[in-house]
């Protein structure tokens, strides 16, 4: 079976979500995946990043991860993202990077991408879902084959049980309350099934 191209795309102030988006990668390449951890370019003022000092150091211990590109999203079979709650939405940074894929949209680049995303929050309640559901909305245009990770695998359950996509809540000293590692690779491994089964049905 031919290996899928996984691009992993986040955002991440202080480092919680490139956390996950590392452990995915690790989860992907388990299985074989090629695959890319990339960052969406930052929109915030460089005052609000230095007013944070975690915000900062996570900018600094970042400098050499490469920013996403539209190439990546050619380049790609499958695309996790793994985002922060804004509001019970994605953050600004990642909704500018997906209005810049319109002319890839337009030209039918973005159909039959297999797509996985996951999301992180600060309370229990505080917009996992949402988030995630809201991403989804612009993969429903793109054409994209959603793989949300489903009950399909035990880690989901120790992970909070988000059948959306991984999610966890972070406390305010930037520790996870739950345990998500497993669930993190279960979905990236997921995602890259079904991704190198679709590759294999269209060689």
């Amino acid at each position: 079976m031919p290996s899928a191209n996984l691009a992993i795309i986040y955002y991440s102030s202080t480092g919680t979500n490139y956390k996950l988006a590392n452990w995915a990668a690790d989860g992907a390449k388990e299985v074989g995946a090629e695959v890319k951890v990339l960052k969406v370019p930052e929109l915030a003022p460089q005052a609000a990043i230095e007013s944070n000092p975690a915000w900062k150091a996570h900018v600094d211990a970042t400098q050499d991860v490469p920013e996403v590109k539209l190439d990546d999203l050619e380049w790609a079979d499958a695309i996790i993202f793994s985002i922060p709650t804004r509001f019970g939405n994605m953050p600004a940074q990642m909704r500018q990077f997906l209005d810049t894929t319109g002319g890839l949209w337009f030209n039918g680049k973005l159909v039959n991408k297999v797509v996985s995303a996951m999301a992180t929050t600060s309370n229990a309640h505080g917009g996992h879902e949402s988030t995630l559901l809201s991403l989804y909305n612009s993969m429903y245009h793109w054409g994209a084959i959603i793989v949300p990770p489903g009950y399909t695998d035990q880690s989901i359950f120790a992970a909070g049980g988000n059948p959306y996509g991984t999610s966890v809540t972070v406390d305010q000293d930037g520790n996870l309350i739950e345990d998500v590692e497993a669930a993190v690779k279960h979905q990236a491994k997921r995602t890259v099934s079904v991704a190198e089964s679709l590759k294999k049905a269209n060689q």
